[in-house]
């Protein structure tokens, strides 16, 4: 049976947000924390919840300029408009984990960043340089996205494979599963240091694989793929990180292995040698004619 690969959020509206405090993880790992503004509108739906991040890199007064459908064709051409120097960066990213509202504090969310070279001699870039700077008070804009992990594909038996980008999304979705799930999850990081373990069922096997310096991301964690004993069918795979990883896992899944192609959902969250990945709706607004 076949499932649609996304699930959609119950609304897709623009939300000011704002930075509640920041947590330095491992080397390579900075979370922010968010809330405040309009989390109350956030519907948090569990596994792999994303969103689109915008972020302040020229100032505040750029996030005023924001279109409602930034991350649409139109929306998106829109957000281009907005002046170098003041236009806010837009980024992808997974809702690490969702706290609700209390009687003593209003609900948060939770964003791990993987951080790319260092804010203090310039190498970071602008997303990364941001979460290893921002401070409480400053604002955010985001727009949920929903999920590429679809539950109805299946929640009792899994397959969970990615890089260090996949990470938050991996942890997110093993603490969504039901307690009696099993499978494997294979996390590749750059460092023992960034295996930053997380809650999952008792039935999950989590195998975490350093990536020697120098080698390729996704290469490892195909490798232990490809051996790894895969649950009874039915099952659900999901692959996420590194784009020729994504998409590899799934070829080996589907091609070599007999997994069921309507039982693997995949996301290629970023390309070797690419600055950063770029969105659905920048791919078409890039295909669009110019005048």
């Amino acid at each position: 049976m076949a499932f649609s690969k996304m699930v959609k959020p119950e609304s897709a509206e623009l939300l000011h947000l704002t930075v509640l405090r920041s947590e330095r993880l491992s080397a390579h790992w900075m979370r922010v924390t968010l809330g405040g503004g309009e989390i109350d509108r956030f519907r948090p739906m569990g596994y792999d919840q994303w969103f689109r991040l915008f972020l302040p890199i020229g100032g505040e007064a750029g996030l005023e300029r924001v279109p409602a459908k930034a991350n649409r064709m139109f929306g998106y051409l829109r957000f281009l408009r907005i002046p170098d120097g003041e236009r806010p960066v837009m980024r992808n990213y997974t809702v690490r984990a969702y706290r609700p509202a209390t009687a003593d504090a209003g609900a948060e969310i939770d964003v791990d960043f993987v951080l790319h070279g260092s804010a203090d001699d310039g190498t970071a870039g602008p997303a990364s340089r941001w979460a290893e700077t921002c401070t409480p008070g400053e604002h955010v804009l985001i727009i949920d996205e929903g999920l590429a992990f679809n539950p109805q594909r299946g929640t009792d038996r899994v397959v969970l494979v990615g890089d260090e980008t996949a990470l938050p999304a991996i942890a997110s979705i093993s603490g969504s599963l039901p307690a009696h799930a099993t499978g494997t999850a294979i996390v590749e990081v750059p460092s023992a240091e960034d295996a930053l373990d997380f809650p999952r069922p008792p039935g999950v096997e989590l195998i975490w694989i350093v990536r020697p310096d120098g080698t390729a991301p996704g290469i490892l964690a195909l490798e232990t793929l490809s051996r790894t004993e895969l649950p009874t069918a039915p099952l659900h795979a999901y692959a996420a990180g590194e784009q020729a990883l994504a998409s590899g896992a799934r070829k080996l899944l589907v091609g070599e292995r007999g997994v069921d192609k309507n039982a693997v959902s995949f996301c290629g969250y970023w390309k070797i040698g690419a600055a950063a990945p770029a969105s659905k709706a920048a791919r078409e607004a890039a295909a669009e004619p110019r005048a």
